[in-house]
């Protein structure tokens, strides 16, 4: 369907809708014949570099239509910049500090084996909840939130989702160093080849095609079915490695591509501040000199190149979810929620990856389409968290909301994308997470003009440092005003709000 003729369609018949019910589904009250559905679209490490956020030379057509016939929220924020911790909070409605999980471990399953988790809710109520991909960081998380057992394609273990010879040559060699005893690591399987792969291959030669073709097979057996669905589909890409179909490289010239305009520390940076490179010299192809902020710059053009065609690569899987959708003739029942875990670094800051609490790391892409929205095709700035999620949906789908839930629903917002909304979001990320006596949490507060981050010792409760960031006149944060004079009114002002926690910057 042309979602832009659809759009106008809508509001040149609005005033009749009421009459012929029309998309007749109000963002308050669902459609009381049949329950709404939930098509759940989760995306690793998506930075919200998309033309619906403003220009870009990424190519994200079908993201950008969901955005025309939803709504895009620019100001959106994870709770932790690690999947495993964000993908915890946001499937639990909770914060780090109620989950306990600030890394990938512990699962949900076991750090929480008591707390209604999102797709427990609405398994409970009635729901086909199915899992395709990565939703949970562990494919075997929570298992009684889904009808059937989840699935993961199976490449991805034991050849990293590698398709040509070369490169899966790359990870077994690896593996095998692993296991004799050269690095000593927990699981050999993670091994690694080049940080890039261009492949000659169908969409599903790769295995996020194939989980594509899995969701559209689940449409359709859902659409035989008189139960509502909770489709949860997470795509891998553009996690590291960067692999894609040769067609997505192609869509763009890297000759052309801008690198970061801010390949440095901030001035006035902590010693907490800036995450190390380790995420990207685990592979073959990086050199084992790389140092924060001495990436080569074919290499980073490289490394973007690779990028941009996994979000292009996604994009166009997720345009094959939405087109059976429709032809199904589901769309019209059917909630979509697109987001991204957490953000990522493409050279700002003079580094990469994501494991920090600035802007570029815990700011998300987030975009919603829901039947009978009235701010439909609008964009809102309005201050969001991934934590709102689970009560979000719960909302739209006429389900009770837990009381329990540490996040509130945005629901409002799209009747009314300028609503007066939250005063701040919050963010947190740890350093030294591994050791008890010497863990650093880096709590965060970000306002519509100012980001402030404190270093806190956790056992002692002692400040270590401060960060604080006016956005009004350095939106690429980077230079740390928090010893500056004329900024105490506001140093003192954020951590009053951090001191108050999210309740205290709830909406009235």
């Amino acid at each position: 369907m042309n979602h832009f003729n659809r759009r106008q369609f809508l509001k040149m018949t609005a005033s009749s809708a009421a009459l012929f019910g029309l998309r007749g589904v109000v963002t308050s009250a669902p459609n009381a014949k049949k329950k709404m559905n939930v098509l759940f679209i989760a995306v690793d490490d998506l930075r919200p570099e998309l033309n619906c956020y403003g220009e870009t030379q990424i190519q994200s057509p079908n993201m950008d239509k969901l955005s025309q016939s939803g709504m895009a929220f620019t100001s959106a924020f994870c709770q932790h910049a690690t999947c495993g911790a964000s993908r915890a909070s946001l499937l639990t409605g909770l914060r780090d500090d109620s989950t306990g999980i600030i890394g990938l471990y512990p699962r949900v399953s076991d750090a929480l084996p008591d707390h209604l988790t999102l797709p427990q809710h609405f398994k409970q109520h009635g729901y086909e909840t199915i899992s395709l991909g990565k939703v949970y960081h562990h494919g075997d998380d929570d298992p009684d939130g889904w009808s059937k057992k989840p699935y993961r394609p199976s490449d991805h273990f034991f050849t990293r989702g590698y398709v040509t010879d070369q490169a899966q040559q790359a990870v077994l060699q690896q593996r095998q160093k692993k296991q004799y005893g050269y690095w000593i690591v927990e699981d050999p399987a993670a091994s690694k080849g080049p940080a890039t792969e261009m492949a000659d291959v169908p969409y599903n030669g790769y295995s996020d095609g194939q989980l594509a073709d899995r969701a559209v097979e689940e449409l359709q057996q859902c659409k035989k079915s008189d139960k509502p669905f909770f489709l949860a589909v997470g795509f891998r890409k553009p996690h590291l490695p960067f692999n894609a179909p040769k067609k997505f490289w192609d869509l763009y010239s890297r000759d052309e591509i801008e690198l970061a305009d801010n390949p440095f520390f901030p001035k006035g940076h902590t010693r907490y501040s800036m995450n190390g490179m380790g995420e990207l010299e685990s592979y073959t192809d990086t050199p084992d000199e790389i140092k924060e902020g001495d990436l080569d710059e074919t290499i980073a053009r490289r490394l973007i190149h690779g990028y941009y065609a996994c979000v292009s690569y996604i994009d166009y899987c997720l345009g094959l979810i939405i087109d059976e959708l429709e032809r199904l003739e589901l769309r019209e029942n059917t909630v979509i929620i697109l987001w991204g875990d957490h953000g990522w670094k493409l050279g700002e800051h003079g580094a990469w990856a994501k494991h920090t609490n600035f802007e570029v790391d815990t700011r998300v892409p987030l975009i919603i389409d829901v039947p009978g929205m009235k701010a439909e095709g609008e964009t809102s700035d309005a201050l969001v968290e991934l934590v709102d999620i689970y009560p979000t949906l719960s909302d739209l789908c006429g389900l009770p909301t837990p009381d329990n839930l540490e996040g509130v629903s945005f629901t409002p917002l799209l009747d009314d994308a300028d609503k007066p909304w939250k005063e701040a979001a919050f963010s947190q990320y740890p350093r030294s997470r591994r050791d008890a006596e010497k863990l650093i949490m880096g709590n965060t507060v970000r306002t519509h003009r100012y980001r402030y981050v404190e270093w806190v010792h956790v056992k002692s409760g002692t400040v270590k440092a401060q960060e604080l960031y006016d956005r009004q006149i350095d939106p690429q944060e980077n230079i740390n005003v928090v010893d500056k004079a004329e900024y105490a009114d506001a140093v003192k002002e954020m951590k009053t709000l951090l001191k108050q926690g999210w309740k205290g910057a709830l909406p009235n």
